[in-house]
């Protein structure tokens, strides 16, 4: 196989699995929000950014075992695409939660955990590019 088609075989395999994990962290982030939201009593917004970084951890412990696998995984290497994965995906996810769930929730009435789905989908490509070429292969 040539090797563009390799490396295009490989990002695609990368993308199933980004998606694979992406699933289980969208009921990840949804139930966060439901129990900070309805079962604590918290404000949609501060409900919906801690909701946010629990998927946003959940995902990135998953990636590094199994969508990327990152050859140098000792604890420093981890730890700096720890960081790098919460300053670019996750920053990028809060941000378009926050802005996505003031709208549909506050200002157009959508329930919040379904407004919550659709603040996911919207940034899906933009995570998954982050990811792929600051976090991981950057």
């Amino acid at each position: 196989m040539p090797n563009g088609s390799r490396s295009a075989a490989a990002l695609a395999l990368r993308w199933m699995k980004f998606n694979a994990v992406g699933a289980i962290g969208i009921g990840v982030q949804l139930a966060a929000l439901a129990a900070f939201k309805s079962g604590l009593g918290w404000h949609y917004l501060v409900a919906t950014a801690a909701a946010v970084e629990v998927a946003v951890i959940h995902n990135f412990f998953w990636h590094e075992r199994w969508t990327w696998r990152p050859a140098n995984r000792s604890a420093a290497d981890t730890a700096g695409r720890l960081v790098r994965f919460n300053l670019t995906t996750g920053l990028v996810s809060v941000v378009s939660n926050l802005f996505l769930m003031g709208l549909l929730v506050g200002s157009l009435g959508v329930p919040y955990l379904a407004a919550n789905l659709v603040a996911i989908a919207a940034t899906n490509l933009a995570i998954f590019a982050l990811a792929e070429w600051v976090v991981f292969r950057g």
